[in-house]
Order: C-alpha cells, then sequence, then structure tokens
C-alpha cells in the first residue's frame, strides 16, 4: 500500500468518526465518485446529449443532470404515477436515435382510471429542446389486468439493435399464479415496437386466449435487464428469500415461477410444490441463495476498466449492498469479484455510459449518481 493509498484511508477513517461530509478524495478511496445527490429514490438512469443524463425518482419525478452533475428541476409534462411501496416512477431509456427525434420510454406504476387499482405501464415521451417539459405522451404499453397491489411492479425497458423494445414485468406479488398463465401480464416479459403495436413474430401472437405482447412467462419480478454480448435479451430477477435468478430469456420460454424457484417463502415454508426442476421449464444461469436482492444490470463493453473486467456482467444489489462482477464464457455465468461491500448503500440501477464509464444509482431518500472508478 503506497503513502497516497494509507492517507486517503485514514481521512476516511476521521471522516467516519467525527461525522463530516466525505472529501472526494475519501469518496475515491471507496471506488466511487459522486456526481450528484439529494435525489429522492432514483429507480433509473438514461444517457441522452451532451453528456447529460435523465435520472428518474420513485415519487413521480424526472430529472435532467448536467455533465457537471447540477440537479435540474423536475421536467414537467410527466405521466402521473401511483406513488406507494414499490410503486411510482421507475425506468427511463432514451431511444436508439434520441438524437434524431427527442424520444424517450418512461416505465412507471399507472394508477386505475376509475376505482383502485394500478399496473405498470409504458409511455412515449419527447423531451422538449430545452429540456424543461415531456411532450407528445403517449401510453404505449399498460399491464393487464389493474389490481389493488403495491409491489412487484418490475418495469425494466431494454430496446434491442432492432428497435423493439422489451419490458420485464413483475407479477403484482398476490397474484404470482398469474406468471403461469397467458391470459395476463403478470410476471411476463413483453415485446413491442417503439410505437406500441405488437410484432408479428412474437411467440403467441396465434395462440388463442394468449396476450400477444408476451414475449417469455414464468418471472417473479425483474429489476434488471440487459441486451448481452450474445445478441440476445437477458434478465434477472428477485426471488423470495432466496432463489434470484439470471436468465437469458427467449421467446415462449417459461422460467418456472412459481412451480420452480431455489428460494423459499419469507416465512422459511416451500413455494409451492418445494421443487427446483421441472420439464419444460427454464433453469437459470445462475442463483443467489440467500438472496442479495438483485437491481439494475451492465455489460462491460468498453476498456475503461481494463482487460479483465471487459465482457463482465455487473449486477447492483439492494439488499445485498453491492456491486457483483460476473464471468461469462458463452457457456457458463459465474460470479468473479464482489465490489463496494464498505459502501454500504443500495445500489438501484447500474449503466455503461455512451463513454465507457459505469454509473450507479443508490436508493435513498438522499440517493446519489456515482460513476464507478477503476
Amino acid at each position: 500500500m503506497n503513502r497516497l493509498t494509507h492517507t486517503l484511508h485514514g481521512l476516511l477513517a476521521i471522516a467516519v468518526l467525527i461525522g463530516v461530509p466525505m472529501s472526494a478524495s475519501a469518496q475515491a478511496a471507496k471506488g466511487v465518485q459522486v456526481l450528484a445527490q439529494g435525489l429522492e429514490h432514483p429507480w433509473g438512469l438514461a444517457f441522452i446529449d451532451g453528456g447529460r443524463m435523465l435520472v428518474t425518482e420513485r415519487p413521480g419525478r424526472v430529472r435532467v443532470v448536467e455533465p457537471g452533475g447540477q440537479v435540474g428541476a423536475p421536467l414537467q409534462g410527466a405521466p402521473e404515477v401511483d406513488d406507494g411501496g414499490q410503486g411510482g416512477m421507475l425506468d427511463v431509456v432514451a431511444d436508439a436515435q434520441f438524437a434524431q427525434n427527442r424520444i424517450v420510454y418512461l416505465c412507471y406504476a399507472e394508477p386505475a382510471a376509475q376505482g383502485v387499482g394500478n399496473s405498470t405501464a409504458v409511455a412515449r415521451v419527447r423531451l422538449s429542446a430545452d429540456r424543461t417539459r415531456l411532450e407528445q405522451v403517449q401510453v404505449i404499453f399498460s399491464q393487464q389486468p389493474k389490481v389493488s397491489s403495491r409491489l412487484h411492479f418490475g418495469c425494466r425497458i431494454v430496446q434491442s439493435p432492432s428497435g423493439d423494445l422489451y419490458i420485464a414485468l413483475g407479477d403484482r406479488f398476490g397474484r404470482m399464479q398469474d406468471a403461469q398463465t397467458l391470459n395476463n401480464h403478470h410476471g411476463k416479459v413483453v415485446r413491442i415496437r417503439p410505437d406500441g403495436s405488437v410484432p408479428a413474430d412474437n411467440p403467441f401472437v396465434n395462440t388463442p386466449g394468449a396476450l400477444p405482447e408476451i414475449w417469455s412467462f414464468g418471472h417473479r419480478n425483474a429489476q434488471g435487464a440487459s441486451w448481452g454480448p450474445n445478441n440476445q435479451l437477458w434478465v434477472h430477477e428477485h426471488g423470495p428469500q432466496g432463489g434470484d435468478e439470471v436468465n437469458i430469456v427467449q421467446a415462449g420460454r417459461n422460467y418456472g415461477w412459481p412451480i420452480i424457484t431455489y428460494g423459499k417463502n419469507y416465512i422459511g415454508t416451500r413455494v409451492g410444490e418445494g421443487i427446483t426442476h421441472r420439464e419444460g421449464m427454464e433453469q437459470p444461469l445462475w442463483h443467489w441463495t440467500p438472496s442479495i436482492a438483485p437491481s439494475g444490470m451492465a455489460w462491460v463493453t468498453s476498456d475503461r476498466y481494463g482487460p479483465q473486467w471487459k465482457g463482465s456482467l455487473l449486477v447492483g444489489a439492494l439488499r445485498g449492498r453491492q456491486l457483483v462482477r460476473m464471468s461469462w464464457d458463452g457457456q457458463r455465468l459465474q460470479p468473479v469479484q464482489t465490489l463496494l461491500q464498505d459502501w454500504g448503500q443500495r445500489i438501484r440501477d447500474v449503466r455503461q455510459g455512451p463513454d465507457g464509464w459505469i454509473y450507479l444509482l443508490t436508493d435513498d431518500p438522499r440517493g446519489q449518481l456515482v460513476r464507478l472508478l477503476p
């Protein structure tokens, strides 16, 4: 350990002992550089123009963060959200052609138009030229049916290279059996076009009684999704007490929930038949038991972090308060490094920016946007 490292660790220890805010040097000792803070339960992060970012806050706000870290006022025109429990304004993705069309997709908990209930929805919106408003708000997907629940919205969006949108949806907790039936969107991954239309080659388009948007089923509560180096969709999802899964999500496949799982109910009893395998149901590439509560996921494709990191999968954790680096050799996925455990933050989102750096959001009433240092 060199003299500079000794000094940084000493500064960090003193700051913790006397309760003063950490300096940039002390933050660097933890492996992150804080870019913005004071965000209320930030959930999703998207990169737009000029080094700027969009950040969602769960209570229902979307903000622009400038390259220097300045956080703008909430954008006007955001869709109404049902803010409560795990619901609110959740994921955000900028369209692949954002530089030309200024289109953004928002995933959120949509309240019922009349009565009680909510569901996960996706709106296509346009960011105004002065970056103060969201315009031309169009709901292009609304999960059916709506139910009275504050839990398991899922709500991650991935845009494939062909432009299609994949949306990971939770089972809404009390409706977990719905994950095995095709007449609803609970516990599903759906695939739509950017205008909300259904691709003609979706796997259940011609299946009687099935909702045509469905791409895959048998999911619990997915909060991480990314387009992988194998040109396929990768999704991770929360298990109950254990059984967090990472899967390559393919058309028409059944991922087993709640029939097969490596987890248990929160009171320690078995889920359903208490089995982990069944013919016709997919096995995860990896599962965490006990649970780390994964959230956010990104592939490292840049050279910023050296050759050992290139091609790694990064997964954030809420309960585990860590960042997990995983290796993938085309057949086997496994953790190889656990990072930021001493930071003690619930990591909500993980993204690689256009500049090749990795960015993280922390889930906290005064959440932070940080850059991961090499």
